[in-house]
């Protein structure tokens, strides 16, 4: 080749590159792939609402007392008469159950008439939804599922749709017997291998009654340990619907330190407050196992997954169509918790986009889960996207909600939760959650933490180590990322690749891209094993999954065959994995509809095959004398 040849080779080398840092930046200024689902509850234009009550009409939800039994979730029965009915008519469900004006919050100081409602419902359901007929007759009969939300419920029948609502009438109220129960457990670990972290939502602050865990092993007397208690305001999140029409106060959320906990043992527990008056308040009996210490041999099994979001039982509005995927994940969980130890959820929980009363139902959904096991989540764009806060990736995605009631709610391990990231040391496993919502790149804080994660790993103790983190920060074949021809987040890889391979990271995973798939053992965009269901001998690779498919609206994969890529599902699932002993771990997928396994793989070695030297993965050595 001669030298001009040679010079517009390295000239069209120089140009592609450029064209692709540029693209990434354009791709880093649009946020991410793009997000086709929208709250339900932001498409209710409620500033607009008219005051249009007729004397005609009317509304009445029975029973009037709920929850005589202890219960947290009770069906409301829902009965309407509408003299001028239209397909466009619906029912919100408003909690507190007084609702005007006096509750509005304004980001400006404008002094603007002041609209009727400020509030939006918790949830809504079109009239027609139970009768066809409804149009013709105007009547109609609806059943809702309340839980336990720390106030009184009424429901309002409006006309005019979504987009220019019109309050016809107003029901009478209903409410649980107590409404500022202790509510939706949340265990968690600790910092240490043997301390177990249990979160709760009430509606007593600690001027009201003190909060604490009564807790011991089954056959032995009880032990109570203190919680602190924790809230916030409109001012400490960041932006609308938030601050504004989206704000439920979310309560009281307090978090008991349960230690020097035995391994393996079972305990029993359950949440109390020390009323003024010296009475208790007491929530149901729960149990958890306590985990294996680090690098124990014993059966450990691990469900991972992201972006599941909440759905609802009722029927009623939902987030792009969150029904069936979010609540088969669940259901499936739900009949299978005693055939797993932990679960990892990465990111994007509830798609709250900052209508909170939505927190309340997704610790409502996974209560039966995260009271049982630990409840691990990571932080996702939908929890702590927002301008000029920090975030990596200033958008708006978490609807003003800036990770406050993430960080607030759910306890992680980690030094600042702001930074939320941290690891687990669970028996045979480490595990080192990123934070993709915040700078990874060399040289940050972040990295550095990374970096300390993977190299700190005992592996003849905990030969298992799972990278973790909510974007794709390595490969996927979305249809998006292959748009951008990057096949991951732009700059994802770049950084982290060289510290998976240093530490042998056994398995990456992902969420953020709404489907499953599997890659090869992968270093540099090159399969480094051509095995696909059995892999044994050195680690010279990471196998990278995204498994985001946990309920929201499903992501397309790319058109284009990439070659690393041995298995998608475009469907919803999770991941399970279970570590026999110190040498054998098995790897499955199961979808959420019928839990049933549709790929999986094995891996065997021995402790000298993480120590063996591979390309870039070599301990540095210096001569010796």
């Amino acid at each position: 080749m001669n030298t001009i040849s040679m010079l517009k080779m390295k000239m069209g080398i120089l140009i592609l590159k450029l064209f692709i840092i540029l693209n990434s930046w354009v791709y880093l200024g649009s946020g991410h792939r793009p997000d086709s689902g929208e709250q339900p509850l932001s498409k209710i234009n409620i500033l607009s609402t008219i005051l249009a009550i007729n004397p005609h009409a009317s509304i009445n939800a029975a029973p009037i007392l709920l929850g005589l039994k202890g219960e947290d979730t009770e069906w409301v029965d829902v009965t309407l008469q509408a003299p001028n009915p239209s397909s466009d008519d619906w029912i919100g469900v408003f909690s507190p159950a007084k609702f005007n004006s006096s509750t509005c919050y304004s980001e400006t100081d404008l002094k603007d008439q002041k609209p009727y409602l400020c509030s939006a419902p918790i949830k809504y359901m079109f009239a027609n939804t139970s009768n066809s007929d409804y149009t013709n007759n105007g009547k109609a009969n609806l059943r809702f599922q309340l839980i336990n939300q720390r106030a009184d419920f009424s429901f309002a029948l409006f006309s005019g749709g979504l987009s220019n609502p019109k309050l016809v009438a107003v029901s009478n109220s209903v409410t649980f017997a107590n409404p500022k129960a202790p509510l939706y457990p949340r265990l968690a670990i600790g910092k240490s291998w043997d301390e177990m972290t249990v979160s709760w939502t009430s509606g007593y602050n600690m001027d009201e009654a003190v909060p604490f865990v009564q807790w011991g092993p089954l056959d032995s007397s009880p032990k109570r340990a203190p919680a602190g208690t924790l809230t916030y305001t409109r001012n400490t999140l960041c932006g609308a619907p938030a601050r504004t029409v989206g704000w439920r106060h979310p309560g009281f959320i307090h978090t008991s330190f349960l230690k020097d906990l035995w391994p393996n043992q079972l305990y029993m527990y359950r949440m109390g407050h020390i009323l003024s008056n010296g009475s208790y308040v007491w929530s149901k009996t729960y149990s958890f196992k306590a985990p294996p210490s680090p690098g124990q041999d014993s059966l450990q099994r691990v469900i991972v997954f992201g972006d599941m979001g909440k759905a609802e039982r009722d029927g009623s509005n939902e987030y792009s169509n969150y029904q069936p995927g979010s609540l088969n994940t669940t259901d499936q969980l739900i009949k299978d918790k005693k055939n797993f130890d932990i679960v990892f959820h990465i990111g994007d929980l509830s798609y709250a986009n900052g209508y909170l009363s939505q927190w309340d139902q997704f610790t409502s959904q996974v209560e039966p889960i995260a009271s049982a096991v630990p409840y691990m989540v990571a932080s996702g764009n939908h929890e702590r996207d927002w301008p000029d806060t920090g975030s990596f990736y200033g958008k708006t995605d978490s609807g003003g909600e800036c990770g406050v009631p993430t960080q607030t709610m759910y306890y992680v391990p980690a030094e600042n939760r702001d930074k939320f990231w941290y690891k687990v040391d669970y028996g045979m496993f480490r595990f080192c959650i990123a934070d993709s919502e915040h700078d990874w790149k060399e040289g940050t804080e972040q990295y550095k933490f990374i970096e300390h994660c993977l190299s700190t790993a005992d592996r003849q103790k905990q030969p298992w180590l799972i990278f973790a983190a909510h974007r794709v920060l390595g490969y996927s074949s979305d249809k998006w990322y292959g748009l951008q021809g990057s096949f991951e987040e732009p700059m994802g890889r770049e950084s982290l690749q060289k510290l998976w391979q240093r530490y042998k990271v056994d398995i990456a995973f992902y969420g953020h891209v709404h489907n499953y798939e599997r890659s090869c053992p992968i270093y540099q965009n090159q399969c480094v094993k051509s095995e696909k269901s059995h892999y044994s001998g050195i680690v010279n690779g990471t196998i990278h999954v995204v498994a985001g498919g946990g309920g929201s609206h499903l992501s397309e994969f790319s058109e284009v065959n990439t070659t690393w890529s041995i298995y998608k599902d475009y469907d919803f699932g999770f991941v399970k994995l279970t570590a026999f002993n110190h040498s054998s771990l098995l790897f499955e997928y199961k979808k959420s509809r019928d839990g049933n396994v549709y790929d999986s793989f094995t891996i065997s070695r021995d402790y000298r095959d993480v120590l063996a030297c591979v390309p870039d993965g070599c301990e540095s050595t210096s001569m010796a004398s």
